[in-house]
């Protein structure tokens, strides 16, 4: 079973809001309760490094498949223009925190920074 939402884009801190909420709604049915929550503030910090160090909306893709749920958060910037502000900088230790596994990649077209939670299987 793979499945998933279609991409979205978020223009505005409203929409970020609601495209939180979307995630975790979507996250809820496919993982437990926790588990959603966790993909919800793991994405608001996804979307918070967009908005503080990246170029561009944040472009959110959700990807769903029998053993992961994986949300990744994408720009038009560089990546790691990391601003020096005593402030920030603990987004990407809370996903090192809550997820089973998590990438920030950059190249020419700009950065993605993915996270997966584990489903429970079934037997």
């Amino acid at each position: 079973m793979d499945f998933e939402p279609a991409p979205f884009t978020v223009t505005s801190r409203a929409q970020a809001s609601t495209a939180r909420r979307k995630i975790r709604e979507f996250a809820a049915v496919v993982v437990d309760a926790d588990a959603a929550y966790d993909v919800e503030l793991m994405t608001a910090e996804g979307i918070a490094n967009v908005i503080h160090h990246g170029s561009g909306d944040p472009v959110i893709t959700v990807r769903c498949n029998e053993k992961a749920l994986r949300v990744e958060v994408s720009d038009d910037g560089p990546g790691l223009q990391i601003a020096r502000r005593t402030d920030h900088g603990r987004g990407l230790g809370i996903i090192d925190e809550l997820a089973a596994r998590w990438s920030l990649v950059t190249d020419e077209s700009g950065t993605c920074l993915w996270f997966e939670v584990d489903r429970e299987v079934s037997e």
